[in-house]
Parts: C-alpha cells; sequence; structure tokens
C-alpha cells in the first residue's frame, strides 16, 4: 500500500492524538476517507423515514471489543466491531440505521494495519445495511493498550409490533440455533499460537439481520432471540431462562458442533457450551411456528444450519438442563470464570 503524501512514516505517534495537524490528518486520511459521513461537525445528524412509522421505537447498544490477535481466520477487530453492534439490535428485532466507532490506538500502530481495519468495517457495515456516521480517536502511550481498542454504538428501529424479549418465553417453546456452536472461540485460541493446534477452524463472525429478518416474517410471534457472545451458549440460556422463570431442556445430540471443535475442547478440557461466538443465536418460538421459522433461517446463508435444540418447560429448580445421549439430566450452569480471554 502506497504511503499517504499527509501522513508521515508508517505508525502512529503521540502526536497523532493531541488535537493538532497530525490528528486531523489521520482522522481524514484513515477514517473520514473511508466512512464518509455527511457533515464535518461534532455530532451526526440524522433522518430516516422508518422514524415516522406510528408505533416505531428505537434501538441503541453500545459494546466494546478487544480481541488478540486482532487478525483471526473468519475476520479481525474490525468485522468483530461491526457484527456485533449489528446482531445486538438484530436480536431484538431491530433494524440497524447507523453505527458509530471509538478508536483507542496504541503509540506505534502500524497504519497500514488501521487502514485495513477500517475497510473491514466499511465492507461489513455496507453488507448490513448500516452506515457509520460518527467516531472518536485517542493516541495512548506504547504499551497502555493491546494494539487497538473500537468501541461501537449502533441505532436501529424497531418495527411497530414488534415485541422481543426474554420475560415474554413460555413454557412449551422451541428453541433455535442459526449454525454451528464454539468456532470463534475456537478459531482465537487457535490464531493466538500459544498451543500446538494446526486444525483450521475459521470464526463463525457474521451480521445476522437478514436471518432475523427472514425468520420474523416467517414467524411473527418469536418470543425473544440472544446471541450467544461471551459465556457461550450456555450463559445466554441461563440470562433467558432465568428473565422468563421457566427451565430450558436442551437435548446433547442436537447440538450443532465441529468435530474440530469437539475434539480441541476435550483435549483441553473445554466445554463448547461456554465457548464464544459471534455469528450464532439462539431463539425462542412458539411451538406451531417453529417449523416455519427453522425454514425461513435455513434459507438465509447465516441459517442454513439452523437446528432445534430444544424447548422450555415450566420453571424448575435449574434454569437450563441438558438431555445428555445417556439419558440423563446434566446442569447447564452459567459461565464460572474465564474460558477463553480477549474473544471480543
Amino acid at each position: 500500500m502506497t504511503e499517504s503524501k499527509k501522513l508521515r512514516g508508517d505508525r502512529v505517534t503521540l502526536a497523532h492524538g493531541g488535537g493538532g495537524k497530525a490528528m486531523r490528518d489521520l482522522i481524514c486520511e484513515i477514517f473520514t476517507a473511508a466512512f464518509d459521513p455527511e457533515t464535518d461537525e461534532d455530532q451526526a445528524r440524522l433522518m430516516s423515514d422508518a422514524l415516522t412509522e406510528p408505533g416505531a421505537r428505537l434501538a441503541f447498544t453500545t459494546d466494546s471489543f478487544v480481541v488478540t490477535p486482532l487478525e483471526f481466520p473468519g475476520g479481525d477487530i474490525g468485522k468483530l466491531a461491526v457484527c456485533g453492534t449489528v446482531n445486538d439490535l438484530a436480536v431484538g428485532g431491530a433494524r440497524a440505521l447507523w453505527l458509530s466507532a471509538a478508536f483507542i490506538i496504541e503509540e506505534g500502530f502500524a497504519f497500514d494495519t488501521l487502514r485495513q481495519v477500517v475497510a473491514t468495517m466499511v465492507a461489513e457495515a455496507e453488507h448490513a445495511g448500516i452506515r457509520v456516521v460518527a467516531g472518536d480517536t485517542k493516541v495512548v502511550e506504547r504499551g497502555s493498550a493491546d494494539g487497538l481498542f473500537i468501541t461501537t454504538s449502533g441505532i436501529g428501529v424497531i418495527p411497530p409490533g414488534r415485541d422481543l424479549a426474554a420475560v415474554n418465553i413460555r413454557a412449551g417453546d422451541v428453541a433455535i440455533v442459526n449454525g454451528v456452536l464454539g468456532d470463534h472461540g475456537a478459531a482465537i485460541l487457535v490464531a493466538r499460537g500459544d498451543l500446538a493446534l494446526t486444525t483450521a477452524i475459521e470464526s463463525d463472525c457474521q451480521s445476522l439481520d437478514t436471518l432475523m429478518e427472514a425468520a420474523l416474517a416467517a414467524a411473527p410471534n418469536i418470543r425473544a432471540a440472544r446471541d450467544a457472545t461471551r459465556g457461550g451458549l450456555a450463559s445466554a440460556l441461563n440470562e433467558m431462562a432465568e428473565a422468563a422463570g421457566v427451565t430450558v431442556e436442551i437435548e446433547e445430540d442436537r447440538l450443532p458442533l465441529r468435530p474440530e471443535v469437539k475434539g480441541m475442547c476435550e483435549i483441553l478440557g473445554l466445554d463448547p457450551l461456554y465457548l464464544a461466538n459471534e455469528g450464532t443465536l439462539v431463539l425462542f418460538v412458539p411451538k406451531d411456528e417453529a417449523e416455519a421459522a427453522l425454514a425461513a433461517m435455513r434459507a438465509t446463508p447465516a441459517g442454513r444450519d439452523a437446528v432445534v435444540i430444544g424447548h422450555t418447560r415450566s420453571k424448575g429448580p435449574i434454569p437450563v438442563v441438558m438431555k445428555t445421549t445417556f439419558g440423563s439430566e446434566r446442569i447447564v450452569d452459567m459461565l464460572v470464570g474465564e474460558q477463553l480471554p480477549r474473544i471480543c
């Protein structure tokens, strides 16, 4: 990649966070040139016809992303930042519209790497139909950050009539996941190179907005959805079961797991139910709409491996249980501690 005429050198310095010409050059040539905001003011000025529809509601979410390494099989921190925020909106039934992005950059960070991260964000935002409309940049001393941290906030619109929330889940509802479990956590672990593992596992990092819209069109009474990120599927199910006052029963032989992920977990003593995902969600739907939701999800790229993994029943002493292949029941508790640090 050719060097910019204005940016000097090939790495970020403290001057690029000082508020002067160097900072202006960094913002203009790397961020503004890529994101192409409509205004040069300190705030984005937004309007959408979706906001004028009677009964429409705004959805707002924010998240910070720290991952080591910054680039991994299946994505990088830029793709992760966009997908994570889009998915937090999508699982609430919102159509994502706008995104802000704040960057904390460590002194010495390479311009080319920063450009690549921003390019990835632009590509994923276009794919998800969301615009990056505002942002911020800070530079910290060498050793004060792990290369690059990104914080994104997203705004979307929930159309009239949609009310997805865990408290809506009822006994007898069906639990569906859109794809395989644990790929992101496994991919990050392998990419770090700390262990002698050579398996080719890619992160599942992807935007789920199209999948959610398809599922809601086919099954408008979907109760709730949650993306199974940190803490994995087990933590997401526990949070939803506690909120709804039900017990979730999942079936071990229905859980979609790659042989590579299962094998790696067996070797390392990990439980794939707690591995992080960045493109996998679980949703609960009334039994009479489950087949329609499943078919609609499977018709989308992000849901082609969708499968029913269990159902809900009246509240018992344990929020989430798993029916094992031996016919017994195992408690599936919340994650205690941390299996894999810095995975999102």
